[in-house]
C-alpha cells in the first residue's frame, strides 16, 4: 500500500482498520504515509506491530520541509534522517539489505528503491524551462517545487540521478532471481498518462528506469504516488499501483480500500485486472 496520508483524520482511521490476513503477511509501504518524520515513524511503528515484517520507501510528502516541522533537515539530510527512525522500529528502508520472501513455490528478492524524478515524462520536444513555464500558468504543479529540497545535491534531477546509478548496481547483483521493486513512483510513464493534466507527469519518475524490466529480473513493480489503484501487466510484468490517496478520491471508490496481495502464502501470485477511475495529486 502507499499514500496513505494519515494527515486527514479519515485516512488515520482506515490505517488505524488494517491488520494482518496471517501471522506471516509482510507489509510493503510505498511512501507518502505523512509529512513529518516523527508522524511518519509513529505509524510505521504501529503497523510493524500488527505485520512480520514492514518494508518502506519514502514518497516526495515524507521528504518535504515544512516551515512549521520539529524537523528542519532537509535533502539527503531528512531522508537519512527517516532511514534512521525506520531502524529504530525494525522497519526495513532503501539503505537496508534487500530480503527475500519465501512463498511455497518460489522465492523473490524484495528491492524498496528510492528514486525521485528528473522531470523527463514530459513532451521530448519541450525543454525543461519551457515545460515548467506551462505548468505553472495552468496551476499544475506539486508543492515539491517549494518543500522537496534536494541538498547537497544542486537540482532534482542530479539527486535522482545519482540514485538511478547506485540502485542500478545492486538490482544487477540479484543476478536472475525474480524480484519485486518498491518504489514511490512508477519505473516507466505509462501509467502517468491516465493522469487529468499533461503537466503532472514531470513530478512522477524518470526514463531512466523505462528500460529496467528488461535488464534486471523484475517480476513485480508495486508503487503509489498517482493516487489511481490498479494492477495491470507490462510487457510481462506485473505492475501494481497500491495507493489510498485523499478522502476525495477514495471515497468515491466501488469497494473499501485494503492492502494489495501480492506474492501469496498459498503460493503464486494474485493480480486482479482492475481500475480505479482516473484521479490525481
Amino acid at each position: 500500500m502507499s499514500d496513505l496520508h494519515v494527515g486527514h483524520p479519515v485516512n488515520q482511521s482506515v490505517v488505524d482498520g488494517l491488520t494482518a490476513q496471517h501471522p506471516d503477511d509482510w507489509l510493503l509501504v510505498a511512501g507518502d504515509v505523512a509529512e513529518s518524520s516523527s508522524r511518519t515513524q509513529e505509524v510505521l511503528a504501529d503497523l510493524r506491530s500488527r505485520f512480520e515484517r514492514v518494508i518502506w520507501t519514502p514518497g516526495n510528502h515524507e521528504l518535504w520541509t515544512l516551515p512549521r516541522d520539529e524537523d528542519q533537515s532537509r535533502g539527503v539530510a531528512r531522508y537519512m534522517g527517516l532511514v534512521e527512525k525506520c531502524r529504530k522500529i525494525d522497519v526495513l528502508t532503501p539503505e537496508d539489505e534487500y530480503v527475500t520472501w519465501r512463498a511455497p513455490d518460489q522465492e523473490f528478492v524484495i528491492a524498496p528503491v528510492h528514486l525521485l524524478y528528473d522531470y523527463s515524462f514530459r513532451d521530448p520536444g519541450v525543454d525543461l524551462e519551457e515545460a515548467l513555464k506551462a505548468a505553472w500558468d495552468a496551476g499544475h504543479v506539486f508543492s515539491d517545487e517549494m518543500l522537496l529540497h534536494p541538498d547537497p545535491y544542486p537540482t532534482r534531477q542530479e539527486w535522482c540521478h545519482a540514485r538511478v546509478a547506485s540502485t542500478e548496481k545492486r538490482l544487477a547483483e540479484i543476478g536472475e532471481r525474480p524480484i519485486i521493486v518498491v518504489n514511490h513512483y512508477p519505473l516507466e510513464e505509462g501509467p502517468v498518462r491516465r493522469m487529468f493534466s499533461p503537466h503532472l507527469g514531470m513530478w512522477c519518475g524518470t526514463r531512466l528506469t523505462a528500460e529496467w524490466h528488461k535488464r534486471f529480473a523484475i517480476h513485480t513493480v508495486v508503487h503509489g504516488h498517482l493516487h489511481m489503484p490498479r494492477s495491470s501487466m507490462y510487457d510481462g510484468v506485473a505492475v501494481e499501483e497500491v495507493s489510498l490517496g485523499y478522502p476525495r478520491e477514495w471515497g468515491n471508490r466501488a469497494t473499501p480500500f485494503a492492502p494489495r496481495s501480492i506474492a501469496c502464502g498459498v503460493g503464486g501470485f494474485e493480480h486482479q485486472d482492475t481500475e480505479a477511475p482516473s484521479r490525481s495529486k
